[in-house]
């Protein structure tokens, strides 16, 4: 593609961000279903304009000096390097806070630790979602924190709180997910009438995330998407959010459906997106359990749900299950890593033929990571986002030496 190309994309997106009132400067990117749909689609914009920027060999770099902050509570591969990759992207400074090397320890407070690793902060990402009912809460404490320091004028500025996966939602994975729909389908808009099957896969493994399904109910019912939600018996999700998924599906003409059949999900679907996660009841007893050092009954509690995972082994996506789907073609998705049947595991969420067929789709849908996280970023700490990208558009800065 041309340079003349990347400019006329870049500004026509860059046109439309400029009309949107998203409320996102000097606030935090905690829960997607909080955001207003200008708020979300002015991140899209964004992404894609960095996207289409770096593809061109443009810097995108906005700070001089500043630090992006990570704290990750769990172990992370794309979304640790997305945050890092969107930190350079930016022009900050990535460092990694590992609370086993700072005062935590010795009862320095989550008010006090804060403010004093924001004085040139711009960013704070964190990921917290072990703990059901408690990560969105930390994430909320900081926010808070941050904001009595900048109106205290102990900060200088008030950095971004950016939700890297809580125990309820996952904005980064999910934004970076209508990001891919939009550039598979042409447009937002194309996603209307699209049926989606969001459902639960086998795992030999438990006590994975709720955030994933939660963030995609939240969020894809809002564009007239006809979604349907497939899990075993006693495999639910957080029932309030589950109520959001349908409001949402009214509000916007689509539909929302829950079954307890993953063949009825797939069938005449155009996108699929299996991927398994643990019944949050049993969440909120793992959670329990872990505060309360109870590793025995932690024991028995894995035993007890990798027994009942078992008898789901059914769930997986496989040749036979595609062949359901629109035209047996249906796009799958994924946040992976996936639990590949035969190559990850024994037998998992995907079967091996499948997976490879998409292989590269879904690392293309991790692409988008890096510039959804900076797009959130660069919407949370300035007021006219577009008028700054235009004006790097414009200088044409190479990110290389030519």
């Amino acid at each position: 593609m041309s340079q003349n190309n990347y400019e006329e994309l870049v500004s026509a997106l860059l046109f439309s961000l400029q009309q949107r009132d998203t409320g996102l400067h000097n606030r935090d990117f905690l829960l997607t279903w909080e955001q207003p749909l200008d708020a979300i689609e002015g991140v899209i914009e964004t992404a894609e304009s960095l996207r289409l920027m770096v593809e061109a060999d443009i810097s995108t770099r906005v700070f001089d000096t500043g630090l992006a902050i990570s704290l990750f509570r769990d172990q992370s591969t794309r979304t640790r390097f997305a945050y890092a990759t969107a930190a350079s992207l930016l022009g900050l400074s990535l460092v990694e806070f590992d609370e086993k090397k700072t005062q935590i320890a010795h009862g320095e407070t989550v008010r006090e630790t804060a403010n004093m690793i924001s004085f040139v902060a711009e960013s704070i990402g964190i990921r917290d979602d072990i703990y059901l009912g408690e990560g969105d809460a930390f994430m909320r404490e900081v926010s808070e924190a941050l904001t009595e320091g900048h109106q205290s004028k102990i900060l200088p500025q008030r950095p971004a709180v950016v939700n890297l996966q809580s125990d309820l939602d996952h904005p980064t994975q999910s934004l970076s997910d209508l990001m891919h729909l939009r550039n598979e389908f042409g447009d937002l808009e194309n996603l209307r009438g699209k049926k989606i099957a969001v459902t639960w896969a086998y795992s030999p493994s438990y006590g994975k995330p709720l955030s994933v399904p939660q963030g995609l109910i939240g969020l894809l019912p809002r564009y007239g998407m006809d979604v349907v939600l497939a899990h075993p018996e006693g495999y639910d999700l957080l029932p309030d959010i589950v109520e959001k998924a349908g409001e949402f599906a009214k509000e916007s003409g689509g539909s929302f459906k829950q079954v307890n059949s993953m063949e009825e999900a797939f069938e005449d679907a155009d996108i699929v997106y299996p991927k398994s996660w643990a019944p949050y009841q049993v969440m909120e007893q793992r959670t329990a359990y872990l505060r309360g050092g109870e590793s025995d009954k932690l024991d028995a509690l894995e035993e007890e749900c990798l027994a009942t995972n078992a008898k789901h082994k059914n769930w997986e996506c496989n040749a036979d299950m595609m062949k359901r789907t629109k035209n047996g073609e249906a796009l799958y998705m994924h946040c992976l890593p996936a639990d590949i049947s035969g190559v990850s595991c024994e037998q998992g969420e995907v079967s091996a033929d499948v997976f490879e067929k998409y292989r590269l789709t879904t690392y293309r849908e991790a692409s988008y990571k890096p510039y959804v996280i900076a797009a959130m970023i660069m919407m949370c700490r300035f007021a006219k986002p577009a008028d700054i990208l235009r004006e790097l558009l414009n200088e044409a800065k190479p990110r290389r030496a030519r």
